[in-house]
């Protein structure tokens, strides 16, 4: 990870912490608490001022909208990048699937138009630089 993105994620962590603990003693309010809530508040008002000074080293990272639908289904984001090379793998299978029908489906549509169409199908194949020994 680079600089900045390390930077950020820091203080995500730290801010979410400091969210984290207000909530602990806002759940369980003393009278007695109130400075340590205020100074609470007041370093996430500091970690807030912080995040935002940093955005400007990381304007340049583009996140895919499916990652945030991950986290908000509850899933890790890091396996985004695994389904999406799972799906790249499987549609590569299909397509090389199609392009093989195809070129069988050409030598024998070759094959049958050779007997029909000796003359034209070799003037096809030379002129596609095919070896014109070799059955379609």
């Amino acid at each position: 990870m680079s600089a900045p993105l390390e930077n950020l994620e820091n203080q995500l962590e730290l801010f979410v912490e400091n969210i984290r603990q207000v909530k602990i003693i806002v759940s369980d309010f003393q009278p007695q608490g109130q400075s340590v809530l205020n100074q609470k508040i007041n370093s996430i008002v500091q970690g807030l001022q912080e995040i935002d000074k940093l955005k400007s080293q990381v304007q340049d990272v583009h996140v895919p909208l499916e990652v945030f639908e991950y986290i908000d289904e509850g899933r890790n984001p890091q396996l985004y990048t695994k389904d999406c090379m799972e799906k790249a793998l499987n549609k590569n299978e299909q397509v090389k699937g199609k392009i093989d029908s195809y070129r069988k489906f050409r030598a024998h549509l070759l094959e049958e138009l050779s007997q029909v169409f000796p003359n034209e199908t070799m003037k096809y194949r030379t002129s596609r630089g095919d070896d014109v020994n070799r059955i379609p």
